[in-house]
């Protein structure tokens, strides 16, 4: 019996992974890549910076290993830690990338979320990197906001996936099972709650329109701490430069002058100090 071919559309990660020269991507979709991974800009954001970190096929893994995380942690321990790692670094420095953006565009940088979705629909392991806001014109369903919410229990930081390795064996057994049964309910059951203040909200359009309203608190509270910085800074200068100033006045200096009245060759600094 052979599988069924996979749709195009849920396969395209694979097909990015199975490059061998990444950058022949075209930059609307590659952000960067290195010997291991390659990142990739997210086609529907659900934050301002959303991306997708995605580890290459090489040997001795298979696209059967890296279909998602669950496969990935069937593997070999030390081999799965290997690949976690290597997302774990190209995702810091994306995290860089980002925080760079954020100060150009923003003036000022906030949180970023590194993690997994234990069930997906895409056929390849990506590792998601984005902005701690959910806000996007993309973001339009609950499965979709329940999905990335960072404390509901889907979205699977990547430090904790780091942190079932030192656990002891059998709490790593447990963890890496990923059962469906688990994860899937926390997509559709309960209330629609904000992540940041726990307000629960009837719709999506009245989630949306809170996040919106967050942001733009979260926004108007970092330029008024730059505000106040840039005062600080000002009064400072301002300091600084009467300081300057006013030990430049002439009574101020001490000038040394040559005591020609006893011929004794000693200096007066001030005709007072001796030297």
């Amino acid at each position: 019996m052979t599988t069924a071919p996979s749709a195009p559309n849920l396969a395209v990660f694979r097909r990015y992974a199975c490059k061998p020269n990444p950058a022949t991507l075209p930059p609307s979709i590659l952000l960067s890549h290195s010997e291991t991974c390659l990142t990739v800009f997210d086609a529907f954001p659900k934050s301002i910076f959303h991306f997708l970190v995605i580890p290459r096929i090489q040997p001795p893994l298979s696209a059967r290993h890296l279909t998602d995380l669950r496969s990935l942690l069937r593997c070999e321990k030390s081999t799965a830690k290997e690949v976690l790692m290597n997302l774990n670094e190209e995702a810091n420095n994306v995290k860089n990338m980002i925080e760079e953006e954020m100060m150009k565009l923003y003036k000022f940088k906030w949180d970023i979320w590194m993690g997994f979705h234990p069930i997906s629909s895409m056929e390849h392991l990506h590792l998601h990197v984005l902005s701690a806001d959910l806000h996007s014109p993309k973001m339009k369903l609950k499965k979709h906001y329940n999905s990335f919410h960072p404390s509901l229990g889907f979205f699977l930081h990547l430090k904790d996936v780091l942190s079932w390795f030192d656990a002891v064996p059998s709490y790593y057994q447990r963890m890496i099972k990923l059962d469906a049964r688990q994860y899937e309910p926390l997509l559709k059951d309960g209330d629609l709650c904000c992540w940041q203040c726990d307000r629960t909200m009837e719709s999506m359009p009245k989630l949306k329109a809170h996040l919106h309203d967050e942001f733009d608190k979260l926004t108007t509270r970092e330029k008024a701490k730059l505000e106040r910085k840039r005062k600080r800074t000002d009064v400072s200068a301002s300091s600084v430069q009467a300081s300057v100033t006013d030990d430049q006045r002439p009574e101020k200096v001490a000038r040394l002058t040559p005591n020609r009245g006893d011929g004794s060759g000693d200096s007066t600094v001030d005709g007072s100090l001796r030297l």
